[in-house]
């Protein structure tokens, strides 16, 4: 699947993808910082000038590779010290986590924007889930005010992230490559035999244009 690198804050114009992708949430102030705004679309400058990019896969995504940076934050701070004495919470806030990173895999390799945007709110709704589960870490001094302030904002940049893209989804008429792909290969079995009917026109006037041979004496 293809998808556009960047894509415009909610409520701007530009919505592109290619042919065969989602519109790319990624990068610039809102995917990359703080969750408000974008960066652009592909082939155009957008709301930070900068140029877009298209991604072959899921791991090519920032909010992808963020959500990979909270999780393995998680597991290291669950790993050892008062919170390893606690393999209840420890176990809670890990699988929250990897719902994060799960959901948005699941929701791209989907090919629906439907079942994608249905993945994203899954996964930002895990987001706030790590949010309280760090709430509850500090209030037992499991984990360390630096510690905990850079996850939870961590944990907040990715909600940001998955809010602007589920808003881009619902605005654009893509509906997956679930649907395009079907109508792709009908259009591309239609073109065949379009030119396979041209061709024997072409043959049947070549022959036509033949000199007829001379009736005998």
């Amino acid at each position: 699947m293809r998808i556009i690198e960047n894509l415009p804050s909610p409520g701007r114009a530009g919505d592109r993808r290619t042919a065969r992708g989602w519109p790319r949430l990624d990068g610039g102030r809102g995917c990359r910082d703080s969750g408000n705004g974008a960066k652009g679309v592909k082939g155009k400058k957008g709301a930070t000038g900068m140029k877009g990019k298209a991604a072959e896969s899921f791991e090519e995504l920032h909010v992808y590779q963020r959500a990979r940076e909270l999780t393995n934050a998680v597991y290291a701070l669950t790993r050892a010290g008062p919170f390893a004495r606690d393999p209840g919470l420890a176990d809670q806030i890990r699988r929250a986590a990897v719902s994060i990173l799960s959901n948005i895999i699941e929701g791209f390799e989907r090919g629906a924007k439907t079942e994608f945007i249905q993945f994203l709110y899954i996964a930002k709704g895990s987001c706030g889930e790590v949010r309280a589960q760090l709430q509850i870490a500090i209030d037992q001094q499991y984990v360390s005010a630096d510690d905990h302030a850079r996850l939870v904002d961590l944990a907040r940049r990715i909600s940001g992230m998955l809010s602007n893209f589920i808003a881009h989804l619902q605005g654009s008429d893509y509906r997956g490559e679930k649907v395009s792909r079907p109508r792709r290969l009908a259009a591309e079995d239609r073109r065949r035999e379009q030119e396979a009917l041209r061709a024997i026109q072409l043959v049947n006037m070549r022959a036509a244009e033949q000199p007829k041979p001379a009736d005998p004496p």
